[in-house]
């Protein structure tokens, strides 16, 4: 495999993955660098497995390449794991980080210890290649979420986010330190033995 395209019109994200890959003489190509309209690929499934695989496997058949996607989310263990799947809408549309994060806040109220109020983001990876059974891989971040916001570098939950073994929400943490603990992160290191395999 000499080209992988990643599932993504994110910025951040295509430059992660893609310093991931060129380590491996591997090129990667966000959805960014390619030509033409590209469709959207509605995220219709009730697990993370399944909405990275339906990117990762609908874009596989239009490119007719290898294909990597992402599903990522929050789950809070005293609400059942929510928001997970949800978690870019949780407050409904347009999507929100300041709505989620309010409405989060608000369904934790009742829970006023740090030890009730554990979480985890959790990211699933697919790997789609034309002809073969997808692939998946998976990393967490543990942590428990906070009382109320704090800190600028970030999105989506990341001020309510404290990681395990830190004083600090996500959002108040270096760029750096993120994403060396940062549940894609935990979930490319999965991918190393993959790529191993099939060099």
């Amino acid at each position: 495999m000499k080209q992988i395209i990643i599932a993504t019109k994110n910025k951040g994200k295509a430059i992660e993955f893609k310093q991931f890959f060129s380590d491996y003489g591997i090129e990667a190509m966000s959805l960014l660098d390619m030509q033409g309209d590209i469709p959207d690929v509605e995220e219709t499934g009730t697990t993370f497995e399944e909405n990275a695989a339906l990117k990762a496997e609908q874009m596989a058949s239009l490119f007719d390449k290898p294909v990597l996607a992402d599903d990522s989310g929050l789950m809070i263990d005293a609400l059942d794991g929510r928001p997970g799947i949800y978690s870019a809408r949780y407050a409904g549309e347009p999507k929100s980080d300041q709505a989620n994060m309010n409405k989060v806040l608000e369904e934790l109220t009742a829970f006023t210890a740090l030890e009730e109020r554990t979480a985890r983001f959790v990211c699933v990876l697919a790997i789609a290649v034309p002809g073969e059974k997808t692939i998946f891989r998976k990393g967490y971040c543990e942590g428990t979420i906070a009382f109320s916001e704090a800190g600028e570098n970030g999105f989506g939950y990341d001020p309510v986010f404290i990681p395990k073994g830190y004083q600090e929400t996500m959002a108040q943490l270096s760029a750096g330190v993120k994403n060396s603990i940062s549940h894609r992160k935990n979930a490319i290191l999965h991918l190393d033995e993959w790529i191993q395999d099939i060099l």
